[in-house]
């Protein structure tokens, strides 16, 4: 019964190990939906110049078929604001420094807006996948 008993405790053990750190959930823009300071979750590394750090991106996704020749797709492109890894001095924490930074994540919608544009006006062909990467790649870059 002992050496069950170990094998449970170790089953348990690499179970807890292997289980990814609990990260906040993304915060997804919304005009309605205004950054705070308790947004702001990571620690600022000490010898920072700068007074916040905002985290954000832009995640999309799609499903596509061929109807009559014609490729179809519905897509799903949204703007995140990443709280885990977002992080103001305290000491250094203002209304403008808050108003800066969602700025930040305001011009992370912008970009998505940008590229929702792109792909509604595209045609594809069955290399969509390649094709959306390659969208996705440029409007990162702008």
């Amino acid at each position: 019964m002992g050496i069950l008993r170990n094998i449970l405790v170790l089953i348990i053990f690499f179970q807890a190990i292997s289980l990814p750190a609990q990260e906040e959930e993304p915060i997804v823009w919304s005009a309605d939906r205004r950054l705070n300071w308790s947004d702001f979750k990571d620690v600022s590394p000490d010898s920072s110049p700068v007074a916040a750090l905002t985290a954000s991106g832009i995640s999309y996704s799609f499903s596509s078929m061929e109807q009559n020749g014609e490729m179809i797709a519905d897509f799903t492109v949204t703007a995140f604001f990443y709280p885990t890894r977002s992080w103001v001095q305290d000491h250094l924490a203002s209304a403008n420094i808050l108003a800066h930074e969602q700025l930040h994540f305001d011009i992370t919608e912008l970009f998505a807006r940008k590229f929702r544009a792109r792909l509604a006006q595209a045609r594809f062909t069955d290399n969509i996948k390649a094709e959306v990467r390659t969208m996705f790649k440029i409007v990162n870059r702008e």
